[in-house]
């Protein structure tokens, strides 16, 4: 089953509520919360994404999709598992030695939140193997992480093939998620690389109509 993770990234703040709400409406999945900290890439985020954060976790049941684009994870974990998150996903190129990549995936784990390792556009899927056993989902970048609205770069795709025939070879329960440049034209070859979890952000809130902008990313 392919799920959609609503990037609000690029959301106007104040009719972010509204937004929020139509999206639940339109059957989104689950709400992507892209963290940056102005360090790992250029763009600041981490006021906005808090309040947007926290805002849905009042108003909606759907899981948050917590991607951190950050230096140190640790400096901002906890007050994203006190939302109760459905992923919490951290960049492999933040991690420098295996020791702290495991101390991260565990405290994840540890409170019940699923887990996920993203990897940039220019980093290999031999990169992360030895961690796959022990998490939930890998997020591939399909752009350069810190911009909203860019063309999926296509080499990316055969990173998601690869990934996909290890996960199977392996015999792993793993999601794959791509990010970046998804839309109507580019969903049928990511689903067809293997991933089964999408986050769109322009396509989706650009659209006029955003239940047929998820649908079309679902069927």
């Amino acid at each position: 089953m392919v799920r959609v993770s609503t990037s609000i990234l690029t959301q106007e703040k104040e009719d972010a509520v509204k937004t929020f709400y139509d999206l639940e409406v339109a059957h989104t999945d689950m709400f992507h919360i892209d963290v940056m900290d102005g360090k790992f890439v250029e763009k600041n985020t981490i006021e906005l994404m808090k309040d947007y954060a926290t805002t849905l976790s009042h108003i909606t049941n759907l899981g948050l999709d917590v991607h951190f684009m950050v230096e140190n994870i640790e400096e901002f974990i906890d007050e994203y598992i006190d939302l109760n998150p459905e992923y919490i996903s951290f960049h492999i190129e933040t991690s420098k030695t295996k020791e702290r990549t495991m101390e991260i995936i565990n405290t994840i784990k540890e409170n019940d939140i699923k887990v996920a390792i993203a990897i940039n556009p220019d980093t290999s899927i031999e990169d992360i193997k030895e961690y796959i056993p022990y998490v939930h989902m890998v997020l591939v970048m399909t752009v350069v992480p810190g911009k909203g609205g860019q063309k999926l770069i296509p080499e990316t795709l055969d990173k998601v093939s690869e990934l996909k025939k290890f996960i199977e070879q392996e015999n792993y329960d793993i999601d794959i998620e791509v990010d970046g440049g998804i839309n109507a034209e580019t969903v049928e070859q990511a689903k067809q690389a293997g991933a089964n979890v999408l986050v769109a952000g322009s396509y989706v809130l650009n659209s006029s109509n955003l239940k047929e902008a998820i649908s079309n990313l679902k069927k």
